[in-house]
């Protein structure tokens, strides 16, 4: 079996862009993955044309081969786009293995160590809790969720005195906590918004009466020591990781005392080879892997062979979106994804006929501003 071919369509789910890549062979079995976008959008397609010509006639299932060959055919380290872009062949080779093989892809990796997986549903802003109870338990009839993602900021945080700011936090989530069931959880994101550890030391111990289930990601990523420092000082489950590319990366986090839980993105970090290391790193360090999936029902898939093959999850993030182009996604259960035992491969199926008209749609994040005019962190 030879690769032949490699197709991108750039697609939607709900507002944002999402490049879809399909691997064709010469014995007529395809596979399909997901880039994540970082943006430039449309930068992706021409990497990805340019890394088919190092791969093109090779066994696309020699999966290691492959990633290790365009992780070291680089002249330097890949950053995000390359990553991205390597993660999207990745997948597409997973699932041709599992196709040829007749099995699904968590069989290829050992099999599966738990019988369905858990997830949480984000939600991502912070809703008036009136607002969010009506949310919350509509996601839970429909999907059986228990598990939950806020944002800690109900206001702007360069609006005022950040002291008002962790209170207003603080009195929210301990509102949300008496509108909701005692059993069900709470994360809240910061989205890497507070420049300084002292900042975020203040908010997730005003959080922290509440039991949150983890504290996501409120200093930028640059500076590892910095996360040891917020971590000894937090009361609370420090997580991390959507912005860490490398299995070094996550390695200077653990080793530096970092995290609790980390949360690799496998449209990210190169894939489910990569993924895999970064998980084994993580577990070496007693801790949690919770991925971060805020993507189409394509990653969800995989992220569920990731899950079902790992034994040191936490929970897989799940954004709940329709799209046109997947008819049969994993849609929760009682908040579980089903395995699909009978499926090889990713266990979805990808409608190239849709594909074939360009649904693209433009998002960026919006740049905060200062009270000075100065530009603040998304």
């Amino acid at each position: 079996m030879k690769i032949t071919a490699l197709r991108t369509y750039m697609q939607r789910v709900d507002v944002r862009p999402r490049l879809l890549v399909k691997v064709e062979t010469d014995e007529g079995v395809s596979g399909w993955g997901e880039a994540y976008n970082h943006g430039p959008d449309h930068a992706l397609i021409p990497v990805l044309e340019y890394m088919f010509q190092q791969i093109e006639g090779v066994d696309p299932r020699r999966v290691e081969y492959v990633v290790r060959r365009l992780l070291q055919e680089a002249r330097f380290p890949p950053g995000a786009i390359g990553l991205a872009a390597i993660a999207a062949i990745d997948q597409a080779l997973w699932d041709i293995s599992g196709k040829a093989a007749g099995l699904p892809v968590y069989m290829l990796l050992g099999g599966n160590v738990r019988d369905r997986v858990p997830v949480y549903c984000g939600v991502y802003t912070a809703p008036d809790p009136a607002v969010c109870r009506d949310l919350t338990h509509e996601l839970h009839e429909r999907y059986g969720f228990t598990a939950f993602k806020l944002s800690p900021y109900r206001r702007d945080l360069y609006a005022g005195r950040w002291g008002n700011v962790v209170k207003e936090a603080a009195d929210y989530f301990a509102e949300i906590r008496s509108i909701h069931p005692v059993e069900w959880e709470f994360a809240f994101e910061a989205h890497a918004r507070i420049f300084e550890p002292r900042q975020a030391i203040q908010l997730g111990n005003a959080l922290a009466p509440y039991d949150p289930l983890w504290f996501e990601e409120p200093i930028r990523p640059e500076y590892i020591p910095a996360w040891g420092h917020l971590r000894g000082r937090l009361d609370v489950p420090l997580a991390t990781g959507e912005s860490l590319f490398l299995p070094q990366d996550f390695l200077a986090l653990l080793t530096a005392g970092g995290a609790d839980i980390v949360q690799p993105d496998v449209c990210v970090v190169g894939g489910l080879a990569q993924m895999r290391r970064i998980a084994t790193i993580a577990e070496a360090h007693y801790a949690s892997v919770a991925p971060h999936n805020p993507m189409g029902p394509l990653a969800t898939a995989v992220n569920v062979h990731f899950a079902a093959a790992h034994h040191g999850l936490k929970l897989v993030e799940y954004k709940p979106c329709e799209t046109t182009w997947c008819p049969d996604p994993y849609l929760p259960v009682d908040g579980y994804l089903e395995l699909r035992p009978d499926r090889p491969g990713w266990g979805v199926e990808i409608d190239e006929s849709v594909l074939g008209s360009d649904d693209y749609v433009r998002w960026e994040r919006v740049l905060p501003i200062r009270p000075d005019g100065s530009t603040g962190y998304v």
